[in-house]
């Protein structure tokens, strides 16, 4: 089937880029072997959270009551229509903010465009997309910098405040904890349906509604005591993320496959073989790590290893806060969260069960 958005779209901004969304991220394996040789430098006693556990964002105390996070986030298109591709794209590099337990204060363009081959109004629309989404997230975008591009490149930097007490690292989960996600996955098989022109008007409706949902909960789940970790799940999937959750902890994860959540079609679609490049990648890069069950089918590892562009809030809590995590979860329109695992003491490993 066509779909609608790229029949309606006189330029396929999709066609300019080699990979879309946080799919086009270094694979984790190569990107550890690129920042091996870049650790050793000083490091202010201010800076609370750097590069060593992978984190969403750096955090900077700047005094007894405010720690500074800065992020940024940036990528080619991995959709067709310009300001969708700003909403996604902003709301992807605000929500690291969210990760991290803290409130965005303003935001810095990132912005690289083919100049000779995109009309000056269709770059126009990416960058109001991206102000449209920072607008909701009540935060100005207060410079930034552009470029020529071979690729149209568009992101923010993002600067937020957390009290240095509540700051939520991927690094601090306990054995016994419950594993709570945010949003369903399936973004990228979304996205590698929409490019080859088999995703109808509701899937990606339904890619967009997920994209461009900003993760807010996460500033809320900075005041519960019993959330011991946050990170969101982007580019290196689901098994790619909690792996760096459990290697910040030193512990084991076990995942109910039948009770994480999948966008609708997903599942469908991916048994079509509409499966990003970056799936494979990732599971090359981290698959020695995860035990799945015999029942676990090549479709769900591939939507386990999916990339997810701006995709959800993956959190661990101890059992007595579940319920006021899923609290703070539906207050804020995410009906999906749901229970889809635990933590316990072992090796850095996670386990997929049927």
């Amino acid at each position: 089937m066509n779909s609608p958005q790229l029949s309606n779209s006189p330029i396929r901004l999709t066609s300019f880029s080699h990979g879309g969304g946080c799919g086009c991220k270094v694979a984790p394996g190569l990107l550890t072997e690129i920042l091996r040789g870049v650790r050793n430098f000083p490091v202010p006693k201010e800076l609370i959270v750097g590069i060593e556990t992978a984190d969403d964002a750096a955090v900077y105390r700047l005094n007894d009551e405010q720690a500074l996070i800065a992020t940024t986030d940036f990528f080619m298109p991995i959709v067709d229509d310009p300001y969708d591709f700003g909403r996604i794209a902003a709301t992807n590099a605000i929500s690291d903010v969210y990760a991290m337990g803290g409130t965005p204060i303003m935001a810095l363009a990132l912005v690289g465009m083919p100049i000779d081959k995109l009309p000056l109004d269709v770059i126009g629309k990416i960058l109001e997309g991206g102000e449209s989404v920072c607008a909701a997230a009540g935060i100005p975008i207060a410079g930034g910098h552009t470029i020529d591009s071979v690729e149209p490149i568009y992101g923010l930097v993002v600067m937020g405040l957390v009290h240095p007490d509540k700051v939520k690292t991927n690094a601090g989960a306990r054995p016994g904890d419950v594993l709570i996600l945010g949003k369903p996955l399936g973004v990228g098989v979304l996205s590698a349906a929409l490019k080859k022109g088999a995703l109808d008007a509701a899937g990606y409706q339904a890619m967009i509604a997920s994209t461009t949902k900003l993760n807010t909960p996460g500033r809320h789940l900075a005041n519960l005591d019993g959330v011991h970790a946050l990170t969101d799940v982007t580019g290196f999937g689901l098994l790619g993320h909690l792996l760096e959750v459990c290697r910040g902890a030193k512990l084991s994860a076990i995942l109910d496959m039948l009770r994480i959540p999948m966008l609708a079609e997903v599942e469908h679609l991916a048994t079509a073989g509409y499966i990003t490049g970056a799936s494979a990648r990732n599971w090359m890069a981290y698959g020695e790590d995860v035990a799945l069950d015999a029942a676990i089918t090549p479709m769900q590892r591939a939507l386990l290893t999916d990339p997810q562009t701006s995709g959800g809030l993956l959190v661990a809590c101890e059992p007595a806060a579940v319920d006021a995590v899923l609290e703070v979860f539906r207050a804020e329109d995410f009906a999906a969260a749901t229970v889809i695992g635990r933590l316990e003491s072992g090796p850095a490993r996670v386990r997929v069960t049927t």
